[in-house]
């Protein structure tokens, strides 16, 4: 079922809304808050990534090889079947528009990846905050993968959360 994916009429206001939303938070917060927590922030995060083991979730490539990739969140709904994948999520940030197309192709080959392991019913989706335009959407979508936006976090029970 998606969510996003398959709403194309939606994502120019989407892409607005969000452009705004990142702007609009870092020019109110951004600045400041950096000045005054980078240090203690950056430790905390590298401390809970080191107890997480980076959210390392393992996968297999084309040759068999068995590697380990990043994922951001793993939830498990909380009413989900005991044999139930949890929903695995990718948060995308962008501050301009060039970055986003030049890495759209990863999240392509993490879900390619997941499928192989996992098998086709792996959920995999993006949270989405900034610069992500109607072609970078229209890729992501092509491969299955579907989204969320900060400005729309309810989306999330869409997904059973």
């Amino acid at each position: 079922m998606a969510v996003n994916a398959d709403k194309p009429h939606l994502w120019k206001q989407d892409v607005a809304q969000s452009v705004d939303f990142y702007n609009q938070w870092f020019m109110q917060f951004a600045p400041l808050t950096y000045r005054e927590t980078r240090v203690t922030a950056t430790q905390r995060v590298k401390t809970a990534l080191q107890k997480t083991s980076y959210f390392n979730t393992p996968v297999y490539l084309s040759s068999n090889k068995a590697v380990n990739i990043p994922i951001d969140a793993v939830v498990m709904p909380m009413y989900a079947p005991a044999d139930a994948l949890p929903l695995l999520i990718e948060a995308k940030s962008a501050g301009d528009f060039t970055n986003t197309n030049k890495r759209r192709k990863e999240e392509a080959v993490k879900m390619a990846q997941l499928q192989k392991t996992y098998g086709d019913d792996v959920r995999f989706i993006l949270f989405l905050c900034g610069y992500f335009d109607s072609g970078y959407l229209g890729y992501e979508a092509a491969e299955g993968i579907d989204w969320v936006w900060e400005h729309r976090i309810d989306d999330l029970v869409q997904f059973g959360l």
